[in-house]
């Protein structure tokens, strides 16, 4: 029996020491590369009072009441986009509406940056929130000519909110939504 377990010893040293051959090479650092397409736009025009550009790598989905929502299919990301007539002096109310969507986010949040958009010449007022941290959306804004249309907007992830991990992506897509505010058109 002594020999055996011997015989043991000496044979599993001996595959241990010859599994070993090969050096050890350690890998270079590496950071994450994501390529996102350049964007190029093409304007949305429907039977509803507005129109804007959006990004020719989404999909567009009319919905009832001349609501809206852009697709990421790449990025599992959305921006839903609601369209209201302001009416009977209820624009402090959509305003009201729209900037408690924002702050309700505060809990997640660690900041929300407000960016004012005013262009006189094509009668559009807004504001665009951006939201850092770990909220369920990244983004929102509302657009407004003060007098007959509102449109408001909230960027979502088909996923659970982990900021770093889709902060590539938000970067890109607050672009895209800068780039919609600026185009957008009443009719």
């Amino acid at each position: 029996m002594k020999i055996h377990k011997l015989v043991f010893y000496i044979l599993s040293s001996l595959f241990i020491l010859a599994s070993c051959e090969d050096d050890v090479l350690v890998k270079p650092s590496a950071m994450l590369r994501l390529d996102y397409p350049t964007p190029s736009y093409r304007t949305i025009n429907s039977d509803c009072p507005y129109s804007f550009s959006v990004n020719s790598i989404t999909n567009v989905i009319g919905k009832k009441n001349c609501g809206v929502n852009i697709s990421y299919p790449n990025m599992k990301a959305t921006l839903y986009i609601t369209y209201q007539s302001v009416r009977d002096n209820n624009l402090d109310s959509l305003l009201q509406d729209a900037q408690k969507l924002a702050y309700d986010h505060t809990i997640k949040a660690n900041s929300i940056p407000e960016q004012p958009y005013v262009n006189p010449d094509k009668k559009v007022y807004g504001m665009f929130y951006m939201i850092n941290g770990n909220a369920a959306t990244q983004a929102e804004f509302y657009a407004t000519d003060s007098i007959n249309h509102f449109l408001n907007g909230a960027l979502y992830f088909d996923a659970k909110p982990n900021f770093d991990s889709v902060y590539p992506a938000v970067v890109y897509l607050r672009e895209d939504i800068r780039k919609l505010m600026e185009t957008i058109t009443w009719k």
